[in-house]
């Protein structure tokens, strides 16, 4: 299920990113937690959209529904596979950088 979760945030960036821009993917730790960004240049997203991108079928501009384009329900699975593992997941948009964390629990040994 993560691998679906990391698929449609990556597939939604480089949708969003101009070409011959680079979106990215980062991996960290920070104590019990891992902690993935994936970052990608491009228009800001206005922040009062922010809190909603994780509703069912929310878009950020309603006239786009073009083929292909998505039935705006990628954020929504992702959010649910997240809170499935015990994670968090947030937004920013900011500098014409839009950044997703996702936070989870690593494995107690």
């Amino acid at each position: 299920m993560l691998r679906r979760a990391l698929s449609n945030l990556i597939s939604n960036a480089i949708r969003h990113t101009h070409q011959g821009h680079t979106v990215q993917v980062s991996l960290a730790t920070h104590g019990d937690k891992a902690i993935v960004l994936v970052e990608n240049p491009g228009m800001e997203i206005p922040v009062e959209h922010l809190p909603r991108l994780f509703d069912r079928f929310y878009r950020v501009d309603p006239s786009r529904q073009c083929k292909g384009d998505g039935a705006g329900l990628g954020l929504a699975i992702v959010k649910s596979i997240v809170d499935a593992h015990a994670g968090s997941i947030t937004v920013t948009s900011t500098n014409l950088v839009t950044r997703f964390q996702l936070t989870l629990p690593t494995l107690a040994k």
